[in-house]
């Protein structure tokens, strides 16, 4: 069977569409014609007979849940009506607006350490990631919510104007507050656009493709990775950041308006044809209390507060004149804890709509599934939050240099993404992936960061660790997708990825925390060890420009290189950590056959 085929539905499926009541559909009369109807019919002209015989062969359109939502219906209904040309065309444009955001994701990390460096905050690089990831992550249930009641191109459209929103403000901030804050919108826009394109290929590809499909999405980082660097270096040492970011924001709506479009026009098409209700939903007070219920805002405020203060503490304790006895990092600390109590005891008694699918993550291998992430997430925020400015302050890399190094995760992931989202196509399992290989591959990779990331390694070296790191992220985040999508109908998959990204923000928002404590525990004290005296330690340790000022070989420049060493040390082993508790989630796994498994219908790849 090819990539694209068409998934008839079971006769089950497609009586249970047929019941009255069933929502989203139009339902034929079962009363009959009366003679005055019936001579008006046959007295009709001979072209209206042809355009009733066309509508007589409308696409077949059963729902594979009588009781999905009008989002989930317009998806399917959608698919009932696309041609297999539509579905390319509508591949073609999430891999170009891959393609172009996937850019501006290489040019905006590396712009990150020049700015917190122009307010005076270069260690403040994670504490800035923090808030944002944690947003960002949360946001992706409601969005489910809103994918699942509005529909898919709503969701994409709302996400769209975030990006935009969060762009203009990077650009235009001038303050590390204002910073701060625009990147919780264009980090809660981009990644609400590329979680609205997962669920799209969701919806649009059997078990046994998906991680194929979900792999060629975003193949354009193998190649986007080698333009970033030299752009984001051109913006730095040319027009300027805050041109970058001003670039991205008119380029960003031109690739993902049209997709949008396309969404709209085939669900306008299927109204058309009568697949879909054309009722308008009731807009009232008592709708407007039922979407605060629904989206449980409660919940979501409870659980972001509390992970927020409880990470920014970690973050941010050497700010302290007090540090770890500071009576802010003790109160951020217990309350930020006593807000997730408060967040578990509110969902399990109190919500009437849980804001987290409790009853999806009953099924241990979604659970493990998304904790494995959590894991994963986490480690490589402790690894990565300072090697971009490592690798220009310790090696002597350019930006471009350091950008392209940097993401060779994202290249080699990407790639080896293909690789194995073809080879569990053709053996129809996908627990050996993440067992066997990415795994052990992945602490191999970051247990030899922990012998070379030392100044007097060859460069080689550090590329070597990050292949190695590379082609086992790539499987890892394809198998827990799989894993997660096998054992839920279509009805929760975009609660379910969503749940997939809470895991993976959250992880990857304590992992900065860990990083910046680690960093501002051990990177003040270890350049007061190792720099000469006079050296303006303060400085040097709140900024990048100045630590690049000082030339390779010098005394200072050395000292400062053996500080980045000595903090990534315990960063590393953190890292480590956290991957062995991840391999002993991959265990719990059940390893489940997905080559004879539907969940879909209609024009599917």
């Amino acid at each position: 069977m090819g990539l694209l085929s068409t998934v008839t539905p079971n006769k089950a499926a497609a009586a249970a569409g047929g019941n009255e009541g069933s929502p989203g559909l139009s339902q034929s009369s079962a009363n009959e014609k009366s003679p005055d109807a019936q001579s008006q019919q046959d007295d009709a002209p001979e072209s209206d007979q042809v355009v009733e015989q066309k509508d007589e062969r409308r696409p077949e359109f059963s729902p594979t849940d009588s009781e999905a939502q009008a989002g989930v219906l317009k998806m399917e209904a959608t698919a009932a009506v696309w041609t297999k040309w539509h579905l390319i065309a509508a591949y073609a444009m999430i891999w170009l607006i891959y393609f172009v955001t996937s850019i501006q994701e290489v040019v905006i990390r590396a712009f990150v350490p020049f700015v917190t460096s122009s307010f005076g905050t270069h260690s403040l690089l994670a504490a800035t990631n923090i808030m944002s990831t944690i947003i960002a992550g949360l946001t992706k249930l409601p969005l489910a919510k809103v994918l699942d009641i509005w529909g898919r191109p709503h969701g994409m459209a709302l996400m769209l104007v975030c990006w935009v929103i969060g762009n203009i403000m990077m650009a235009a901030c001038d303050n590390i507050e204002m910073y701060a804050a625009a990147q919780v919108f264009s980090l809660v826009g981009s990644q609400g656009v590329s979680y609205c394109m997962t669920v799209f290929i969701a919806d649009t590809s059997s078990l046994k493709n998906r991680g194929l499909m979900l792999a060629f999405a975003t193949s354009p980082y193998i190649v986007t990775t080698w333009i970033g660097g030299p752009m984001s270096e051109a913006f730095i040492h040319g027009a300027g950041w805050r041109w970058g970011f001003g670039v991205f924001t008119i380029i960003v709506p031109v690739v993902i308006i049209p997709l949008i479009l396309l969404f709209l026009w085939s669900e306008r098409r299927a109204k058309n044809l009568g697949l879909l209700s054309t009722v308008k939903p009731e807009v009232s007070a008592t709708s407007f209390k039922q979407f605060v219920v629904d989206f449980d805002l409660l919940g979501i405020f409870l659980l972001a507060a509390g992970i927020a203060l409880f990470d920014l503490a970690l973050a941010t304790w050497s700010y302290q004149t007090l540090q770890w006895k500071s009576p802010m990092f003790i109160s951020m600390i217990i309350i930020g804890g006593v807000l997730v109590v408060v967040f578990v005891l509110y969902e399990a008694f109190v919500a009437p709509v849980n804001f987290i699918p409790l009853h999806l993550l009953g099924d241990r291998t979604v659970f493990f599934a998304g904790l494995m992430m959590f894991f994963v997430f986490m480690n490589s925020a402790v690894w990565g939050t300072y090697f971009t400015s490592m690798l220009m302050v310790v090696w002597n890399q350019t930006l471009t240099r350091a950008t392209y190094i940097s993401n060779i995760y994202r290249v080699g992931s990407c790639f080896s993404a293909l690789v194995i989202g073809y080879l569990i196509r053709r053996t129809g399992r996908f627990k050996w992936v993440a067992l066997y290989f990415a795994m052990p591959l992945m602490m191999l990779g970051v247990g030899l960061m922990i012998r070379y990331r030392q100044p007097d390694s060859d460069i080689g070296l550090i590329i070597m660790t990050q292949v190695f790191v590379a082609f086992a992220g790539g499987p890892l985040v394809v198998s827990a997708e799989i894993a997660m999508m096998a054992v839920i109908s279509h009805q929760h998959f975009a609660a379910t990825l969503a749940m997939l990204d809470l895991f993976g923000s959250v992880g990857y928002a304590l992992g900065s925390a860990i990083a910046g404590a680690i960093w501002t525990g051990t990177f003040l004290p270890a350049l007061r060890k190792h720099l000469p005296e006079g050296a303006n330690i303060d400085m040097i340790y709140s900024s990048i420009y100045s630590q690049l000022g000082y030339r390779i070989g010098t005394p200072i420049r050395i000292g400062i290189s053996q500080a980045y060493a000595d903090a990534q040390r315990y960063m590393l082993i953190t890292s480590v950590c956290a991957l062995a508790a991840a391999l002993v989630c991959v265990l719990f796994w059940r390893d489940l056959k997905i080559k004879n498994i539907r969940q879909l219908s209609g024009t599917v790849a």
